[in-house]
């Protein structure tokens, strides 16, 4: 993890050479880096965010140490947000990397329409805005096999009462998911204006999501099952909701159907009126009162099966799985 408040700013491997499903040691692959989330093998490399920097370094795997020197990409050129910093990435089926940028809480509402929070393209050392209208799209993963990439995100905080919703939302040019005027399709963040010609929004460009949470249940990872697990959730897209920051309500793993046919997430929600039928309880129980659990952040399959979940209040890393799965 990063150099957030307690993070220990390196790349560690943990290996697991006698395969008892538990980790052998603590490896620092790279130490003393600024800030570093987004991790991405492809191509025979690992890519990672270093502050507003994309760098590569070569990678094969059971490597511990870097094979090869450290390579900038790209340097992001966005106006950055000290708050929403993580740059995550992933890779869609025709090799295109793509990289999240973060927006602000504050951010003005403006009938020009300024380009903040948002997703780019990068190709080389260059960078495309590919989506926008993002307060803070903290998470990204692409699915081959139906060409989709999905993104988690973070609506303004403390708007439940505002028509303020989480979203997952597929990654497509030129689309823009309003924020900071527009709730969701056609429904501007109640009491808002544009700042500069005090009218009301227009909010009928801006996509209908199909998956919504409320404010503050926080979807943080996700990522898709591809065909270990048994019915029914074989194949289902796979999110953590980090839970409400001062209590963590709402934290827990969910599993939502996909379209056969498209790949994409069938419509699911927690709004109140929100048709959840999609939608199942994988694991619960974060958010007990207590606080002393810990809690679910990012999440990824391995090629065996098993799902990795990171707690970022912890340390640790868990993993779940089917029981006649083996490590």
């Amino acid at each position: 993890g990063g150099a957030s408040h307690a993070g220990i700013a390196s790349i560690v491997v943990l290996p697991d050479d006698d395969r008892d499903g538990v980790a052998d040691r603590n490896v620092t692959y790279l130490g003393q880096l600024p800030s570093t989330q987004g991790l991405l093998f492809t191509g025979g490399y690992l890519y990672f965010q270093d502050d507003v920097t994309i760098i590569r370094v070569p990678f094969a795997n059971g490597d511990l140490s870097p094979s090869g020197p450290v390579q900038i990409v790209s340097t992001i050129t966005q106006p950055q947000d000290p708050h929403h910093w993580p740059k995550v990435m992933d890779v869609a089926r025709d090799g295109t990397i793509y990289v999240t940028n973060g927006g602000a809480q504050g951010d003005a509402c403006l009938s020009t329409n300024p380009t903040r929070g948002c997703i780019l393209s990068m190709t080389g050392a260059t960078t495309t805005v590919v989506a926008k209208g993002f307060r803070n799209p903290i998470a990204l993963r692409c699915e081959p096999d139906h060409d989709v990439c999905l993104a988690a995100e973070l609506g303004l905080d403390l708007s439940a009462a505002r028509a303020g919703r989480e979203k997952i939302v597929p990654v497509r040019a030129d689309d823009d998911w309003g924020y900071p005027c527009c709730a969701t399709k056609d429904t501007p963040y109640t009491s808002v204006v544009y700042g500069d010609t005090r009218a009301t929004p227009d909010c009928s460009g801006v996509p209908q999501e199909d998956v919504a949470f409320v404010i503050g249940h926080t979807p943080f990872g996700l990522d898709f099952e591809r065909g270990k697990w048994p019915a029914p959730w074989t194949g289902r897209l796979f999110l953590t909701l980090h839970g409400d920051f001062e209590h963590w309500t709402g934290a827990r793993i969910v599993g939502i159907s996909l379209d056969p046919v498209t790949g994409l997430p069938l419509a699911a929600s927690d709004l109140d009126g929100g048709d959840s039928r999609s939608m199942s309880d994988l694991a619960t129980g974060w958010d007990d009162g207590h606080m002393d659990h810990g809690r679910p952040a990012a999440i990824t399959f391995a090629k065996d099966g098993r799902l990795f979940v990171g707690d970022d209040q912890a340390g640790a890393i868990i993993w779940i799985a089917p029981v006649d799965l083996a490590p």
